[in-house]
């Protein structure tokens, strides 16, 4: 999420989303910075793999395809405002109706470097296809749960314990309506993990860990 990623008409541009609402569901006191944080899940997603959730004025599913959106897609990356043209011109709607909240994980005080971040789901987007940017992202690979906890244990790909916990949320659902399924139905809990280090060995604690506190 980003300061310009809220201007002041951005509810018009948000389906069955508004300020407030996202504030509510947030627990924050700031309507725009609230929808941002909805606004932001989806730039990045755009930004970074390609894929758009949006609506287009006819009310389907956007289809970002063709040089004009590669076009979009570099502008954007170099410059977030760059977004908001593209969404006027095309005239889309952001899909925020399909975003579901599901986890807020804050880093360790001990991290040298801070996080504060929200965590949403949404089902892609049909005939959309995710590539990488080769910035942020540098590969694509579609895995089950499984399968990423299978190549998480043998050494093939490093997730960070915030990933290992969502997707256990996911675990033994075999559709993208499953895995959505009540997520978020539960107040949203604040995580934040600490580090600490015993014999020379560095260990997460999350909150209700013996030693927490």
């Amino acid at each position: 999420m980003e300061l310009d990623d809220a201007p002041e008409d951005a509810a018009r541009w948000c389906a069955g989303l508004d300020g407030p609402t996202a504030a509510r569901v947030l627990g924050l006191g700031a309507p725009r910075a609230a929808l941002a944080y909805w606004i932001g899940a989806i730039r990045e997603a755009f930004e970074e793999v390609g894929i758009l959730l949006a609506y287009d004025d006819s009310g389907h599913s956007a289809r970002p395809e063709g040089a004009r959106f590669e076009d979009y897609r570099r502008a954007c990356q170099a410059d977030h405002r760059a977004f908001w043209t593209m969404l006027r011109a095309e005239r889309f709607v952001l899909a925020t109706d399909r975003l579901r909240y599901f986890a807020h994980w804050i880093t360790p005080e001990e991290s040298p470097l801070r996080f504060d971040t929200r965590f949403f789901a949404a089902p892609m987007p049909g005939g959309q296809r995710a590539v990488a940017d080769e910035r942020e992202i540098v590969a694509v690979r579609w895995m089950t749960v499984a399968e990423a906890e299978r190549a998480q244990r043998v050494g093939e790909i490093t997730l960070r314990t915030p990933t290992i916990r969502n997707l256990a949320l996911f675990e033994g659902a075999v559709s993208a309506a499953q895995a959505l399924e009540g997520l978020g139905a539960d107040p949203i809990v604040t995580i934040r993990p600490r580090i600490v280090t015993e014999e020379g060995r560095r260990r997460v604690l999350l909150p209700g860990d013996a030693g927490y506190d």
